[in-house]
């Protein structure tokens, strides 16, 4: 394919290696953001340890999806949107932390002897996948961490599309997801009933604990 000279570089070698370090900038934001352990990655474990690595990699892989959608507004600067996603911030917020307080109930039920061996087929691929991104999407800072990062590489985004940085995000998201889910896996079956029953009850109240924070820092308390 032919292709001009500019300074003694080709263009396009030289707009392939700005999309290259773009991906790559996006991708260690992507695997940055993902990485703290924080609700979702607590959700992650407790769901691959409880019902398998589908689940669990259909949790992450909501979650990167969600990061992807945040990372696309953020990177083509819809200004409109961000704007409508801030000011309801309050509402996301409430939902998000209402969300988490109802996962902790659930986990905390499905912790006890009786429910413990219909908790394992409780949700499939598809529920786990859409609760996460619904999760994820409901902290609107995740939006605007995206934006104010983006910004900083406006300089890098003017030599390449920003669809590679949404590439990079997901690429670098599902990346830790694969990872965690496929580290939990190894110990899976090491984990007896009884062991299970206190991960599920510790779980329980580490989330219900983010469902608090949320919500006092949506109602500004």
């Amino acid at each position: 394919m032919p292709f001009t000279v500019t300074h003694g570089i080709p263009k396009l070698a030289h707009m392939d290696s700005a999309h290259l370090l773009l991906f790559l900038q996006a991708a260690l934001i992507g695997l940055s953001i993902a990485a703290p352990v924080g609700p979702i990655g607590l959700l992650c474990i407790q769901r691959t340890l409880q019902q398998g690595p589908r689940i669990g990699l259909a949790t992450g892989l909501g979650a990167a999806v969600a990061d992807a959608m945040y990372g696309a507004l953020g990177a083509w600067g819809v200004s409109t949107v961000i704007g409508w996603i801030t000011g309801a911030r309050l509402w996301l917020g409430l939902g998000g932390g209402l969300f988490l307080l109802w996962l902790a109930w659930g986990s905390w039920r499905a912790a006890a002897p009786e429910r413990a061996a219909s908790a394992r087929a409780a949700q499939s691929v598809a529920t786990a996948f859409a609760g996460t991104v619904a999760l994820t999407l409901s902290n609107p800072m995740t939006i605007l961490s995206f934006a104010a990062i983006f910004s900083a590489l406006s300089g890098v985004v003017a030599q390449a599309s920003p669809l590679w940085m949404v590439a990079g995000v997901l690429t670098g998201s599902a990346a830790w997801w694969l990872f965690l889910v496929g580290l939990v896996s190894q110990v899976r079956h090491k984990v007896s009933a009884t062991q299970m029953q206190w991960i599920q009850r510790g779980s329980a109240l580490v989330l219900a604990g983010f469902g608090m924070v949320a919500l006092t820092e949506a109602v500004g308390l």
